[in-house]
């Protein structure tokens, strides 16, 4: 068993928490969490991947164990929760990896790509969407009302995501057994939610969204230039981020390796062990 170590440090003036395992001399992965999580979504996948790789799982300002400033205090967007991500993948000098991304660890994992194409030797992409025909009727609804005008009705919509309801049915949609799924999960990303000012930055990451659609084409024109090796591990169930969301990237990346999984948004508490595999499958070579 190869422990998980737990680290902060400090970027931009910011303190970020991340994860790492595995030998430092290994390839590296980055592990790139989505809403409203953190990197405990993979603290199940870590020791997987450590005998084979250099994990590192960090949390995004705002999230997690990571610093939370008012939205006063910083600008939520997600072009700033890409700079500190980067700032600390250079402190760590790393300067070859894999990334993994699961929902908002697309839009930050899809940024780094374009920003160093060079120094990524590959994509996990995991329900994260880099194409509108991922985006399920639901999120529709809600978030393209914001995304036009922000006021306070297209605002009161957006606050269900923010909801332990929500987080709740975030995890357990989809599930082949939902008992399976740990309330450890939704419990402690809601008391993050539900602290003081966490509302008014998420809802301005939630409205930031649309700035990743419109980026969508220029990563589009990447993945056809660098064609980086993927592998594609999706739950089938997810009515957040739809399974065509899947298929739409083996139009610019034809070579991709599709796997779906009997499962739903989050689908690591019962599918580590498959992931892990294919992973190691795709890129331990």
């Amino acid at each position: 068993m190869h422990p998980t170590t737990h680290h902060f440090a400090t970027v931009n003036g910011r303190t970020m928490f991340y994860r790492e395992a595995g030998d430092p001399a290994l390839p590296a992965i980055i592990l790139l969490h989505g809403f409203p999580t953190s990197s405990h979504m993979y603290r199940d996948l870590i020791p997987q991947l450590a005998d084979t790789f250099h994990v590192i799982a960090p949390d995004y300002i705002g999230f997690g164990q990571s610093e939370a400033p008012s939205a006063r205090d910083f600008q939520y967007s997600f072009d700033n929760l890409t700079a500190h991500v980067a700032g600390l993948i250079d402190q760590l000098g790393l300067t070859s990896y894999i990334l993994y991304m699961q929902d908002y660890g697309g839009p930050v994992g899809f940024r780094l790509f374009t920003q160093h194409p060079d120094r990524v030797k590959g994509f996990v992409i995991q329900n994260a969407n880099a194409y509108l025909d991922g985006v399920g009727d639901m999120p529709k609804q809600v978030f393209l009302p914001l995304w036009n005008r922000r006021d306070a009705t297209t605002e009161a919509a957006a606050r269900g995501f923010l909801t332990a309801e929500t987080t709740r049915f975030q995890y357990q949609v989809g599930a082949k057994v939902p008992e399976a799924i740990s309330p450890d999960n939704w419990t402690i990303d809601q008391a993050l939610l539900d602290r003081p000012g966490t509302d008014a930055y998420q809802l301005d990451l939630l409205e930031d969204y649309k700035s990743n659609v419109a980026l969508y084409d220029s990563w589009h024109d990447a993945f056809r230039q660098y064609q980086p090796k993927t592998l594609i591990v999706w739950g089938k169930h997810d009515p957040f981020f739809i399974p065509a969301g899947a298929e739409a990237f083996r139009r610019d990346l034809p070579q991709a390796k599709l796997v779906w999984l009997d499962a739903g948004h989050f689908v690591l508490d019962e599918n580590a062990s498959t992931v892990a595999a294919e992973i190691k499958g795709a890129f331990a070579h």
